[in-house]
């Protein structure tokens, strides 16, 4: 079976040495042989795991779950309902944060409707009223489609 040092390993799934060094201090890599002098070498199995620790980290699952996660992986199928639930949990969260970061990237997306109709007059400035006409046929454009 092929292993990899911490530095192959850290090429292969684009992570730090130190992050790599960071998982491991913190828990994360039980499943990371040794050699006889110590050094971690990594298994081609070992990078899924990794790649998870990734995912939950950038979805903002805190480390000790992470850890949770990990350890129950390592017990096997009698932990399979907590990691289902774990996983049906951050699916909410993620979705919350998808739902939220789309209402944020609606209004940057009218800002730029909005600042490209007035770089066109020249001008921010209008008749009276005109900044809720401006609103409403952006709305009118969004809704079919076409801002």
């Amino acid at each position: 079976m092929e292993t990899y040092t911490i530095g192959q390993a850290a090429a292969r799934t684009g992570r730090t040495v130190s992050a790599l060094r960071y998982y491991d201090k913190e828990g994360l890599l039980p499943f990371v042989e040794r050699s006889a002098g110590g050094q971690r070498l990594f298994k081609e199995e070992d990078f899924a795991y990794i790649s998870m620790i990734d995912c939950l980290k950038n979805t903002g699952v805190p480390i000790r779950d992470i850890k949770q996660y990990i350890d129950w992986c390592m017990e096997g199928d009698a932990t399979l309902q907590q990691r289902h639930d774990l996983f049906v949990r951050q699916q909410a969260r993620v979705q919350q944060q998808i739902e939220a970061l789309q209402a944020d990237l609606e209004k940057i997306q009218y800002k730029i409707w909005y600042y490209e109709r007035a770089l066109e007059r020249g001008t921010e400035a209008g008749p009276p009223g005109s900044c809720d006409r401006l609103k409403a046929e952006y709305a009118r454009l969004h809704a079919a489609g076409l801002a």
